[in-house]
């Protein structure tokens, strides 16, 4: 063979075998200063276990913004989802913080859930945690401001409804007072004290179980809630009165959903709505509530075949001591808070609640919850 053609072989061979240790010494050089950065983005020891015992929202995130370790509560309250911030407030508090490096306090109104206009009080502490990272502190501040809303609403509804209970008392005891000789008026003069006075207990009972909902604070009593015990639990509440009146309660829809939350509000909030569908319902017809499963959510839908509303009527509904109408109200014992209750504690959750209506066709109340957060995740 060709001496030079032998040289030239050679030569290329050693350059390919050259560039190949090259490449490999490269990609063992990479290798190691990944394994190394690696290294030095690992947490300080206990930190994570820390944050495990600490009862509010605490997040530590990266420089690109990622969450690397967070609290409990963090995920509890909805500021987080996987390796993410979920409140694009917190990110921008965060990216502020990258840019200035001086620790930032701010007070903000974040939404309380996916959906519906509930919002949260907090104050975001924010500072540099170490050389790669950042920590936010998380502070519910909403039931300071709900407390100056309880001490103005409940002055508003005391002047507002006590007084015609507490005036038809003093006049059917002036009533029975004069009626003395006559057994007849006397019965039917204390039946009315009766009902009034029934009715007085139940108004007060509403308000001071609407001031407590106010202000309460927002993870108060949270734990997972099985949504089939929850209806188990109003079906058999209402059951005596639905018998009564020989009206079917229909339970359907999924089975085995929780939502995170508090298991007692709950209740009241579901046995507010299917004792109404019961109520406003006749005689020998049926009341239904179903689970729906959507993808973030979970409705709780009651259905009643009573009277209706009107647009007008049903905008109204959820107000204090509205309703639709006062004569069949006092008839079913309606204080007009039994709705404002179920929208305080469902807004509580972070969700909301709709009505469909039609006069003369029932109405259908559907509360939507967010999904346990343990579920998502």
């Amino acid at each position: 063979m060709n001496l030079g053609l032998i040289i030239g072989i050679a030569v290329v061979l050693g350059a390919i075998a050259g560039g190949v240790i090259v490449v490999l010494i490269n990609r063992s050089t990479q290798q190691s200063n990944a394994e190394m950065q690696a290294a030095s983005w690992e947490l300080p020891a206990g930190v994570a276990e820390l944050l495990e015992s600490i009862e509010f929202p605490a997040i530590i995130v990266n420089s690109s913004v990622r969450v690397v370790a967070a609290s409990p509560a963090a995920a509890q309250f909805g500021l987080i989802s996987q390796d993410r911030l979920a409140v694009p407030e917190l990110v921008a508090v965060v990216e502020d913080l990258n840019r200035s490096a001086e620790p930032i306090v701010r007070q903000l109104e974040i939404p309380r859930g996916p959906f519906g206009d509930a919002t949260s009080s907090i104050e975001a502490r924010a500072s540099k945690f170490g050389s790669r990272y950042s920590l936010l502190l998380v502070a519910d501040r909403t039931e300071f401001r709900r407390l100056e809303e309880v001490r103005r609403d409940f002055v508003a509804n005391i002047s507002h409804e006590l007084k015609t209970p507490i005036g038809a008392i003093s006049l059917l005891a002036e009533a029975l007072s004069e009626a003395a000789d006559d057994p007849d008026l006397v019965r039917h003069f204390a039946d009315r004290l009766s009902d009034e006075s029934a009715r007085l207990a139940s108004i007060t009972r509403e308000i001071i179980e609407l001031s407590r909902l106010q202000a309460e604070g927002a993870l108060a009593k949270f734990s997972t809630v099985k949504i089939d015990k929850l209806l188990r639990k109003s079906v058999d509440a209402n059951r005596v009165l639905a018998s009564a009146k020989k009206i079917d309660i229909v339970v359907g829809g999924a089975e085995g959903v929780t939502v995170w939350g508090d298991f007692d509000r709950l209740v009241v909030a579901v046995n507010n709505l299917l004792s109404n569908a019961v109520q406003y319902s006749p005689e020998n017809s049926r009341v239904g509530i179903g689970v729906a499963d959507a993808e973030d959510r979970v409705e709780i839908v009651v259905t009643d075949q009573g009277p209706g509303m009107s647009n007008e009527e049903a905008e109204r509904v959820f107000e204090r001591f509205y309703r639709t109408d006062q004569a069949r109200s006092r008839t079913t014992g309606g204080t007009g808070l039994g709705l404002s209750i179920v929208k305080h504690i469902v807004n509580h959750h972070g969700g909301d609640i709709r009505v469909w209506s039609l006069p003369g066709q029932g109405s259908s109340f559907t509360i939507r919850l967010p999904r346990n957060p343990a579920e998502t995740d």
